[in-house]
């Protein structure tokens, strides 16, 4: 995966591109469209009817004129007709007002609909993609883009119902125009265009400025939390960070407020100026109309006609260009969603997956495995051969950046290796369904996830189609030794854990480690791998909570990883790790009498608790 840092000239360069970019508006549509077709037709048929009230209104309103003209022309009582249209106006005022308050209900309810369903769609997605993705900076941009596109994207939705019922009420108001002056269209066209290439300018230069500050308001958003969250409180507190962190944050807005300013002075200045010509072009309009009316060659009603339909069908012009143009700058950020969700895993089942062997047979064998991480030019991996059987019970050791963490996340086929393989029962890894062969995997990394929701859903999640058993659920508690505690919470495992929710309780480190512990055990998979979870423990514990792992680890297989040699000399064998190498391998006292690397840490160790 590329890791090119994006310029802020990104973005679209030529008319062609930019007008390219409205290809993205049916997708995102038919995205509405699926979130709930009921209420699309509810909206669409509201808009139709309204779409047609205008000439109707203007047409009553030319013949009250009219009526009017002829009365005081002809004196005697008011005509009954006149009242009977003067009627159906108020009616059709009211009508319109009820009309307009329903579509902004209709809208509004499918607003949340589709703002709900996008935010769905986003988390599924996200869950199917590469680990490799997720520690790339780059897709962290893409997502942060892709994300705020749920909520921003819905006032773009509104523009293009409205403009399509504004298309149906420019029809019908040109229709009247056409009939006293078909140039006067022609005019006003002419005059609109140099506004609609003006603005069109602003918009691309404000979605490059924004897709170039993407990686800062990430920025911003991680300055913010570290100033907020309760688990860097502490430490911005004894360190004095809030002050750094705060002008740190400022410079950033700074930074973005004085390029928005400039853009924002451009884009008012040149709308200003764009806009004489259609003003005037009205205004031409307008007195031509003034003068067939003095001449008699038009009635006053058919002027009231005349002139309403035009300034209405100026103004819909105006909000269509306007909203085209506010279509075709969000169609720029709709492309940011419509990326992400096209992008693609590579870490995929084949068509003819195998599921994972039960009970496996003969173990995992590592040959020739090397690994590069994307965007890196240097192996973290090189030449990894060695075989995990079934029933034993494998530790890795060596110095930080050996390479351990990396070799886990491979057997667990959240990246593939760059070169060699891993073989399962003598097949490649890459032949089974990658689900399935997750499932008899247990891992808890050093970084384990502290969930902020209840203790039965931290264990459960180990095996999510199993989070509502409550024995299973027991059993792994017991098995790491957090029963005890949990007994101690007040509403047990229904308590909320962490502080960010109503109710919830925060734990310590070490028992926290326990629920992790616990989420792990709870899997029951033929392999369990502990990446060094016990590191926070004091020696004697974490001694205690590896010799009841391997106590429940039996006729399993087992990888330990640990920084204490007095833990890790309880597997059958010991992997030696430096530099992305295996230096070393066998058993803890073999290693020892070897007098080679493992010894060395060894001894260095051992003299600290002297």
């Amino acid at each position: 995966m590329s890791k090119a840092k994006t310029k802020v000239s990104d973005g679209p360069e030529t008319w062609r591109e930019r007008f390219r970019m409205l290809r993205y508006v049916p997708w995102i549509l038919k995205l509405v469209w699926k979130s709930s077709p009921p209420l699309c037709l509810l909206s669409l048929l509201l808009r139709c009817i309204a779409a047609f009230l205008p000439i109707t209104l203007l047409w009553i309103s030319k013949l009250i004129v009219d009526a009017v003209v002829h009365a005081m022309r002809t004196p005697g009582p008011v005509p009954h007709a006149l009242w009977w249209l003067m009627g159906l106006e108020f009616l059709l005022a009211l009508g319109s007002d009820t009309l307009s308050r329903t579509t902004s209900l209709v809208d509004s309810l499918l607003a949340d609909r589709f703002t709900d369903r996008s935010i769905l769609q986003l988390m599924r997605h996200a869950a199917t993609l590469d680990l490799a993705s997720f520690e790339d900076p780059v897709f962290y941009d893409k997502l942060e883009r892709a994300r705020r596109q749920t909520t921003a994207r819905l006032g773009m939705l509104t523009t293009v119902a409205g403009m399509a019922q504004q298309f149906l009420t420019l029809l019908s108001l040109i229709s009247a125009v056409i009939v006293y002056f078909p140039w006067l269209l022609a005019l006003l066209l002419f005059a609109m265009l140099p506004v609609f290439l003006g603005e069109t300018r602003s918009a691309v230069l404000r979605y490059s400025m924004l897709f170039g500050f993407t990686p800062e308001r990430r920025e911003l958003e991680y300055l913010s939390l570290l100033g907020t969250s309760s688990s860097s409180a502490k430490e911005v507190k004894i360190f004095g960070l809030g002050d750094y962190l705060a002008e740190r944050a400022d410079r950033l807005f700074e930074k973005f407020y004085a390029k928005n300013r400039r853009l924002a002075i451009r884009r008012a200045t040149a709308s200003a100026l764009l806009n004489i010509l259609p003003v005037s072009a009205y205004y031409f309009a307008y007195a031509l109309i003034v003068v067939k009316a003095i001449r008699g060659t038009a009635s006053v009603g058919d002027l009231t006609l005349i002139v309403g339909a035009y300034a209405r069908a100026r103004a819909i012009m105006e909000s269509m260009v306007s909203g085209l143009i506010g279509i075709s700058e969000q169609a720029l950020f709709v492309k940011d969603l419509y990326d992400f969700v096209n992008t693609k895993p590579t870490i995929v089942s084949g068509p003819k997956a195998l599921r994972a062997p039960r009970p496996i047979s003969r173990g995992f064998e590592f040959r020739g495995v090397s690994f590069c991480y994307p965007g890196s030019s240097s192996m973290t991996l090189s030449d990894i051969n060695f075989t995990l059987q079934p029933g034993e019970r494998l530790a890795l050791v060596g110095e930080n950046g050996a390479g351990k963490t990396t070799l886990i996340k491979l057997m667990a086929r959240l990246y593939d290796p760059t070169e060699g393989s891993i073989l399962l029962d003598g097949i490649d890894l890459r032949e089974y369904d990658v689900n399935d062969l997750r499932k008899e995997i247990g891992v808890i990394f050093q970084d384990y996830v502290r969930y902020d929701m209840l203790v039965r859903e931290n264990i459960g999640f180990g095996r999510i189609d199993e989070v509502e058993n409550k024995l299973l659920v027991q059993q792994a508690a017991e098995r790491s030794r957090a029963a005890d505690l949990i007994d101690r919470l007040p509403n047990r495992y229904v308590q909320m854990l962490g502080r960010r929710f109503e109710g919830g309780v925060d734990l310590s480190v070490g028992q926290w480690q326990k629920i992790a512990l616990a989420r792990a055990y709870m899997r029951d998979a033929q392999v369990m791998i502990l990446d060094e979870p016990t590191a926070s423990m004091d020696a004697r514990a974490e001694a205690e909570t590896y010799k009841h792992f391997v106590g429940l680890t039996t006729a399993k297989m087992a990888i330990l990883i640990s920084h204490r040699f007095s833990t890790v000399r309880i597997a059958d064998r010991i992997l030696v790790m430096e530099r992305g190498r295996i230096v070393e391998q066998g058993s803890h006292d073999s290693l020892v009498e070897s007098r080679g690397k493992y010894s060395e840490l060894f001894e260095l160790q051992a003299a600290g608790y002297r």
